[in-house]
């Protein structure tokens, strides 16, 4: 059987050198343009494939980028956030569209997932996917920094945060859904999430959410604020414990699926959304609009995302400048703030 053809093979019949046949295969700009397609056409006529590993193995990179994904508190056993399915999406598109493989890792915050990529040539470089308590994991993204990986991560950009963040402008977020609520005759108000700076994404919505209830002439010591992360199951157990005084007209959550949970809550006690309580969410999971009282929300473009994600880090590791970056969020509005209302 006649084995498989090599480089050396075409740089014989080109004759030109094994090292030209390298740099004419990769497009190199060193060999002109008709040396270049004559040896593309004998590669072809070969059947010649280029060996990915060996290249990558010369060029001391592996092609690949790394998602970890750090796994959340779910009503099922997936334990990973739903907004983050469909940006899991994007990010293989743009990986695969800027010819690199993606390894995907779930990962538990409480691992040592920061030392496994040292010096193992595993991936050229880390997105890093999950919200947790930014506490349980800044020592680990500054030993990231410090042994010279190169990592970007979706989230709040900080300056006193390791590393390069991409994400969505959470405070302006707070500000539209509230600016909304308060346009539609909404006076009174409660906010659900976490308000800390453990968590700063949920806190720059409740941020943005109060600079407004401010603004608007509100009295913002009667706003009530109940911690929760982002589960159906806390948004069901802070609701509760706002529904057991003086309910406010308005609900505000840092999160659908707390929001689901509160809704959950609000009609556990005889009232309707959005006629006695109004409810809007953040992340327009898909099941934010199909829910029996369709979810008012804000939008984080997860395409968009996906593909500032991958280009920025290459960026990174091709040792060009980058910034943190903040996305536009959009108002997406459905019944649950009255927009629209049916009762139910």
């Amino acid at each position: 059987m006649k084995s498989k053809a090599t480089s050396f093979d075409i740089a014989h019949m080109a004759g030109v050198s094994q090292s030209t046949v390298s740099r004419a295969l990769s497009d190199s700009p060193l060999v002109n343009e008709e040396t270049r397609e004559r040896i593309k056409k004998i590669a072809k006529d070969l059947n010649y494939k280029v060996d990915k590993n060996a290249s990558n193995l010369r060029k001391q990179r592996s092609q690949t980028l790394a998602l970890l994904l750090f796994e959340d508190p779910t009503s099922d056993d997936s334990l990973i956030n739903p907004f983050f399915i469909s940006m899991l999406g994007s990010i293989t598109k743009a990986s695969a569209a800027a010819g690199y493989d993606l390894l995907v890792s779930f990962q538990n915050l409480k691992d040592d997932w920061h030392a496994v990529y040292e010096d193992s040539n595993k991936a050229d470089g880390l997105i890093l996917l999950g919200y947790g308590s930014y506490t349980d994991y800044e020592y680990k993204l500054s030993q990231l920094e410090e042994q010279g990986t190169r990592f970007l991560r979706w989230g709040a950009p900080d300056k006193k945060h390791p590393g390069i963040s991409i994400g969505c402008d959470n405070f302006l977020g707070g500000v539209e859904v509230t600016r909304h609520l308060i346009s539609l005759g909404h006076r009174s108000f409660a906010f659900i999430g976490l308000a800390d700076e453990s968590a700063p994404e949920f806190k720059a919505r409740f941020d943005g959410f109060m600079t407004v209830v401010a603004q608007g002439g509100f009295d913002t010591s009667k706003v009530v604020q109940k911690d929760a992360i982002s589960t159906e199951l806390a948004g069901y157990k802070a609701a509760m414990e706002i529904l057991a005084g003086e309910h406010p007209d308005a609900i505000v959550c840092a999160s659908d699926l707390i929001a689901l949970g509160a809704i959950r809550a609000i009609r556990s006690q005889g009232l309707k959304v959005p006629r006695d309580i109004a409810v809007v969410g953040y992340d327009n999971i898909q099941i934010s609009e199909f829910a029996s009282t369709p979810l008012t929300t804000v939008q984080q473009n997860t395409q968009i995302a996906g593909e500032l994600l991958v280009s920025n880090l290459l960026k990174l590791i091709h040792n060009e400048p980058v910034t943190d970056y903040l996305m536009p969020p959009e108002l997406i509005v459905r019944q649950s703030c009255g927009y629209g209302f049916t009762a139910s």
